[in-house]
Order: C-alpha cells, then sequence, then structure tokens
C-alpha cells in the first residue's frame, strides 16, 4: 500500500496515451506515471519503483525521480519562485515545492538556499516545506551517549553558536567556544554529543573527546608534514587564529598534538616550526 510521499514499487496495470496507469493498492488508487517518466523496460503486472506526489491539480502522479528531500526530512533547497501564497523550492521533481509564507520565520530570497523540512501537511494533503524546524524534531527522549559521533545539519547561528539537527531527529547547540573552524548554514558535518542535559538539550562539539581527538590531530599533523616536504612553518609561536585558520582546532589541541609526536620522536619542535624526523 503506497501514499501520497511514499517511495514505492508499484504494479503496472496498464498504458494510456498519457503514460502508465500503476496501482497504488491504497486511498490514492490507480495514479499515472507520465510517458516522459517511463523506463525503457516495463511489462502489464511487473512493478516500477516511483514517488507519489501531486501535479499541479492537486491530483496523485507517480515520478521515476526520488526528490532531494524526502518526506520526513530535513534538507537545503533552493528558492526558485515566490508568489502571493509562498516561495517555491527546486527538491529535483517536475513540480517544485511549496513553503507556504505561514512556515517561514521570514520572508525566503529567491536564489538563496535554506533548511527545511518536508512533510504532508494534514489539512491541505500536499506535500510541503516548513522553515519551522522546531516543530519537526522528534519528542522521543534523546538516548545518545556521552562522546557519540553524530551526523548534524547546522541550521542556525545564535550569540551562543551553531543549531545543529542531530542525526535528522533532534536539535542541539555547537557552542561558539567549542567551534574552530567556519561553519555555514545549510553545512553538513560530524559531530559528537558531549552532553545530554535533564532538560533534554543536546550540546554538540565538533572534535570527538579525550585521547581520540588529539589522536586524529597528530594523524593530521603528519600528513601536512609530508605534503609540505617535512616542515611546516607552524609551532608554540604561531597565533591562536593562524592555528585555527589551518586546522580547525585550538591552540591548546595543537599543542597537546604537536608534544605528543615530539615525545614519540615523530617531529621536532622548533622556534620557526615543527619538523618531521626521519
Amino acid at each position: 500500500m503506497a501514499e501520497l510521499g511514499d517511495w514505492a514499487a508499484l504494479k503496472v496495470l496498464r498504458e494510456k496515451p498519457p503514460g502508465l496507469i500503476l496501482d497504488s493498492a491504497g486511498e490514492e488508487g490507480e495514479v499515472l506515471l507520465p510517458r516522459r517518466e517511463m523506463p525503457a523496460a516495463w511489462e502489464i503486472g511487473g512493478t516500477i519503483e516511483v514517488f507519489l506526489y501531486t501535479d499541479s491539480d492537486d491530483r496523485p502522479i507517480a515520478t521515476t525521480r526520488r526528490p532531494k528531500v524526502m518526506p520526513g526530512e530535513f534538507g537545503v533547497l533552493k528558492v526558485v519562485d515566490s508568489t502571493r501564497v509562498g516561495c517555491f523550492l527546486d527538491w529535483g521533481l517536475p513540480k517544485d515545492l511549496l513553503l507556504p509564507f505561514g512556515e517561514q520565520r521570514q520572508r525566503c530570497e529567491v536564489g538563496r538556499s535554506y533548511v527545511v523540512h518536508v512533510h504532508v501537511d494534514p489539512e491541505s494533503i500536499r506535500i510541503v516545506a516548513s522553515r519551522r524546524l522546531s516543530r519537526h524534531f522528534s519528542r522521543e527522549e534523546p538516548d545518545y551517549a556521552k562522546g557519540q559521533e553524530v551526523e548534524l545539519l547546522i541550521y542556525a547561528r545564535t550569540d551562543l553558536g551553531y543549531k545543529a539537527i542531530i542525526e535528522g531527529r533532534h536539535g542541539g547547540l555547537v557552542f561558539a567556544s567549542e567551534t574552530f573552524r567556519d561553519l555555514r548554514i545549510g553545512d553538513r558535518t560530524r559531530g559528537y554529543v558531549r552532553t545530554v542535559r535533564p532538560d533534554g538539550k543536546i550540546d554538540l562539539s565538533l572534535e570527538p573527546p579525550g585521547r581520540a581527538r588529539i589522536d586524529q590531530l597528530e594523524a593530521r599533523i603528519e600528513e601536512e608534514l609530508e605534503r609540505r616536504g617535512g616542515f611546516w612553518e607552524l609551532g608554540d609561536h604561531s597565533p591562536a587564529d593562524v592555528i585555527r585558520a589551518e586546522l580547525g582546532v585550538s591552540k591548546k589541541a595543537f599543542k597537546q598534538a604537536t608534544g605528543a609526536l615530539f615525545r614519540k620522536r615523530r617531529i621536532t619542535i622548533g622556534r620557526d616550526g615543527i619538523r618531521r624526523v626521519g
């Protein structure tokens, strides 16, 4: 049984001049797969994997294209048009996706991309987008472990830091004091859970906790030394903002990593920079 917003394998019932008639086996009944969407090989009684949405007349229709953001997911989409009812987003299908004005925190600009949530609106029974993201976060209690690696989607910047969507489910915050590289709205990156507070709020970090963070940084420094021919004009003398620009880490973390490499006799540390041993 397939419903609006589903990706499913539907049975081919018959062919008509506009295209193939597919059986949704659900409330949508029979749906059209337009001729321009028909695969090279098909047969009556066989199945075709399609996505169900609505055409410009709000009739159920099938497409073999997968949207850039599926219903129930968060993603980044570009505004391609603005009308009296809202903005329209390019989501990879013949019909653009509506972002109603009521679902915008502020007016969106044509040509810019925004983080949105895609869902089937229960009132209009249409697939729409929303920028009121927190409404669509999971209401389930977060079950992340301290130090757990997670996928983040950056969606806002505040005085405290960057707000992020965690694993497409919950919201969290990467504090500005923990951010040692440039982030942009819409960036996807790996992060780590620092703390899940009693009130459910989640603090995040871009660096792994404890020894793992330094181990990763040691490997990056050695790789960079190899690329530079064994010498790097970066060291204890370097300003914190220079280290941040080069490696995206704090000066403290850099000194911890170079100190560890020095003790392992992998590098030497001089006034002018660091050198590879051997």
